[in-house]
């Protein structure tokens, strides 16, 4: 099917070197550094916030949290490298947020802390993918959304807005 699961290690994990080569993100808004699991319907990864990001400099200040809407991002990268897996030549294609639906954030996300993004698939088809998203600190479930993320073949994605 595609050459991710190659890249997984004895554990079935995925290094933050081996996510970079399957979805097009890169430091400093990577929002994930390990793929603990992957199924055709599961991601389960993992984030950890020291507290010496740039973007806790200045939310809050003297009260550092994680921003609601890069709690979404990372859930939506993981989202990403789901879809990614299940698609055919995933390379020829961009995966990009289409719709979020019944975001909630239930508690703040204060550093050090490792984030868990999980996501189960519902749907999936050539055009796109419907996930339901968690986001965990502990056993506490911190933010969860309902994903839509459309597929497009990425030349023509690329050449419609490149000026």
């Amino acid at each position: 099917m595609n050459q991710i699961n190659e890249l997984k290690n004895a554990k079935g994990e995925i290094n933050r070197e081996g996510i970079k080569k399957i979805i097009p993100y890169q430091e400093p808004f990577l929002f994930m550094d390990k793929v603990i699991s992957l199924s055709n319907n599961k991601i389960i990864a993992v984030k950890e916030l020291t507290g010496k990001e740039d973007f806790f400099k200045g939310h809050f200040v003297d009260f550092p949290i994680m921003p609601g809407a890069l709690t979404v991002e990372g859930m939506g990268q993981a989202a990403t490298l789901l879809a990614r897996n299940n698609i055919q030549n995933h390379q020829e294609k961009d995966v990009l947020a289409y719709k979020l639906k019944e975001v909630k954030f239930m508690a703040p996300i204060v550093p050090p802390a490792e984030v868990r993004f999980e996501l189960e698939l519902i749907a999936q088809d050539e055009r796109g993918v419907i996930l339901q998203g968690k986001a965990f600190v502990k056993e506490i479930i911190v933010a969860e959304a309902l994903l839509m993320l459309a597929i497009v073949n990425k030349a023509e994605f690329r050449a419609k807005y490149t000026k």
